[in-house]
């Protein structure tokens, strides 16, 4: 047990803490104390009598539990959240996203674009997220500015884009940003190699060296429909998560994204690896692209994160609706309404996604000494009464609009449902000059 503290920064008592470890606790009556960067204190409210505290919040009918992990994302792709919908994944893509992202993605789109989907995310109870686009260094730069915990995954590609112009400068810029980001505590870089039909093999295998004698991560989409699939076997002789294993490119820092389209063969590939699945229900459901088989990855002792994927394919970045949307998709595709409990949809939304990163030593759960990424949700509405389980309204009944405030690393970021870093009504001029100029250029 560990030594409890005569003072602390900010002492929270609420009715409720969630700590996430043991899976399904639900704590009654206890408090949370945050110094500095880290939890403090966590204990009966009845034991915190001798601790002085800066601030003390009383926060009544709320639940006290770790920030959400957003696992995959385009953070800037917010500025697009809209702009094609109703369409299957590639024609959405080669028809309408990649030819805007080509007119006007660059430093000034990413930057803006981040700050809305950080405004969002932040409101609805993320405190750490993985961003996949292009311009890296600006999105890590927004993020640190701002408070937010991010991994950035930065992209490889085989073709010229605004930000590089082949693999080689891809990789040699993100291992750069890496470099001048070492120091960070917010932010963590990984390789982002785009998916097996737009790297080449060779290229892969690169990532996969580089990788390994970095000990850094790697993000990449992988089995995102069935038709990908397909078309590498056809083309190749074999299925890409064979082609992947092969080279080396899976292992315990590899995160999967979507993995919709899995035989028995594949789980048992990915179990042996060690390598993550971030599952992204909504984005799968609305372009029609599968749904990843998560009762089965879970029974054979693969961790599965939680990801939103892009507010352009979702439309939005909220991770209470990613929990719901994972556990209904996987009790009615299993058959099975035990397939994903609360508990489970919310420990893939907090520690899996932390364990994905290569971060579950830090952030994840409400443990003493770990990261003071908390967030209190405020259960006190009719939406979530009578309430019976606080774990499981917040899964099934909450839809983010509940959390109160949040903290980062110690820092208040949301406080009684204001912005603490952001100009939100500025903010949303910019978002809407951007959807102005888009109009404009897909009208002309």
């Amino acid at each position: 047990m560990s030594q409890i503290p005569s003072h602390v920064d900010t002492l929270i008592h609420a009715d409720w803490v969630i700590p996430v470890v043991p899976r399904g606790t639900v704590l009654e009556g206890y408090s949370l104390g945050l110094t500095d960067d880290h939890i403090s204190a966590l204990l009966p409210r009845d034991e915190t009598t001798a601790i002085t505290a800066d601030e003390v919040l009383e926060l009544p009918g709320h639940a006290l539990l770790p920030g959400l992990v957003n696992t995959h994302g385009h953070a800037a792709m917010s500025l697009l959240r809209g702009y094609a919908d109703d369409l299957p994944l590639m024609p959405w893509l080669e028809q309408h996203i990649w030819p805007a992202e080509g007119a006007h993605v660059d430093a000034g789109f990413v930057a803006d674009g981040t700050e809305l989907a950080i405004a969002e995310m932040v409101r609805s109870g993320t405190t750490t997220f993985s961003d996949m686009y292009f311009f890296p260094d600006t999105c890590a730069a927004t993020a640190q500015r701002l408070g937010l915990r991010c991994q950035i995954t930065f992209p490889v590609l085989d073709f010229p884009t605004a930000w590089a112009r082949n693999a080689d400068e891809y990789i040699s810029k993100g291992l750069r940003l890496r470099d001048e980001t070492k120091h960070l505590d917010l932010v963590n870089i990984a390789f982002g190699p785009h998916a097996p039909y737009t790297v080449s093999t060779d290229n892969l295998l690169r990532v996969a060296t580089l990788a390994a004698e970095l000990d850094a991560g790697i993000q990449i989409h992988l089995h995102e429909t069935r038709g990908e699939v397909l078309q590498a076997v056809e083309a190749d002789g074999a299925r890409p998560l064979d082609t992947l294993n092969e080279i080396g490119l899976l292992g315990p820092r590899t995160q999967c994204v979507h993995m919709t389209d899995l035989g028995d063969q594949d789980i048992e590939t990915l179990a042996k690896s060690g390598a993550s699945v971030v599952h992204c229900p909504q984005s799968n459901m609305k372009l029609a692209s599968g749904a990843a088989p998560v009762k089965k990855l879970l029974e054979a002792g693969v961790n599965v994160a939680l990801g939103t994927d892009s507010a352009a394919s979702n439309n939005d970045l909220n991770m209470f609706g990613e929990m719901q949307s994972a556990a209904f998709l996987a009790k009615l595709s299993s058959e099975d309404a035990t397939a994903l409990t609360a508990a489970d949809a919310l420990y893939m939304a907090t520690l899996g996604g932390a364990r994905a990163m290569g971060l579950d030593d830090k952030i994840g759960s409400l443990e003493t000494g770990k990261q003071a990424d908390v967030i209190a949700v405020d259960l006190s509405g009719p939406e979530c009464q009578p309430l019976y389980n606080p774990l499981s309204q917040l899964v099934y009944a909450c839809n983010g609009s509940q959390v109160r405030h949040s903290w980062v690393a110690g820092s208040q970021l949301l406080r009684d449902r204001h912005l603490t870093r952001i100009d939100l009504p500025e903010l949303l001029a910019r978002a809407n000059d951007w959807r102005i100029k888009i109009e404009m250029t897909q009208q002309a």
